[in-house]
């Protein structure tokens, strides 16, 4: 058995980190923003999908997703936004569905998390057991968002085109604070794992099972 945990925050905010972090202890963990690029590639359902509806200005030489031609024409206004979240977001759904279910069938029992940007616009709380953001305040945002090579208004844009961070705390079992520093994140995603295990005890009544890596395992603490 295993816990479905749905990872989440806006962009720039250190889900990715905070993800890793949870793989490092243990946690059965996915991607979803990997899943889309792997699904934009040529031949797969994304990359056919995102071709018809978008044309060949998002196509590259060599055939695959110019996901910056993509990301104009996406985020340009909300109603872009949607479009382009209603076109993937079903495709993504299926295939994390058979990685989380695959997983459940070959694997003792975990904590599995799932990070994905929209995750509550897409109506992830009804589809995970535990709902985790990653919280930073909005000029974190952008000077990281910045730091990464995007402009600050696009950042701002996409901040904008996504949950607000006080409504996403609301639909958050688990919030983690990532305005400090490495070592802080560190501790409130231990604290939060920890938390988790407890949960997955109790749902399968096996107080002496630990999900993660056995002894001849390494981890990184």
């Amino acid at each position: 058995m295993i816990l479905r945990v749905g990872l989440t925050g806006g962009i720039a905010s250190g889900k990715s980190t905070v993800r890793r972090l949870f793989a490092s202890f243990g946690c059965f963990t996915i991607d979803a923003d990997e899943l889309v690029a792997q699904l934009y590639q040529p031949g797969r359902a994304g990359h056919a999908a995102l071709v018809a509806t978008y044309g060949g200005a998002i196509v590259r030489d060599d055939e695959t997703i110019d996901r910056v031609a993509l990301a104009n024409a996406a985020f340009a206004t909300p109603d872009d936004a949607r479009k382009l979240n209603a076109l993937i977001h079903p495709i993504v759904l299926r295939e994390t569905a058979q990685l989380l279910d695959d997983y459940e069938r070959t694997h003792g029992d975990n904590v599995a998390i799932v990070e994905a940007t929209l995750l509550l616009e897409a109506g992830g709380r009804a589809r995970y057991d535990r709902i985790v953001v990653v919280d930073v305040p909005v000029d974190v945002q952008l000077e990281r968002g910045v730091a990464r090579g995007l402009s600050r208004e696009e950042v701002a844009r996409r901040i904008a085109h996504q949950m607000p961070r006080e409504e996403r705390a609301r639909h958050a079992d688990y919030v983690i604070d990532n305005g400090g520093d490495a070592a802080a994140l560190e501790r409130a995603t231990r604290g939060v794992y920890d938390a988790l295990v407890a949960e997955l005890r109790e749902k399968t009544k096996a107080p002496d099972s630990r999900p993660g890596p056995s002894k001849n395992e390494s981890t990184r603490d």
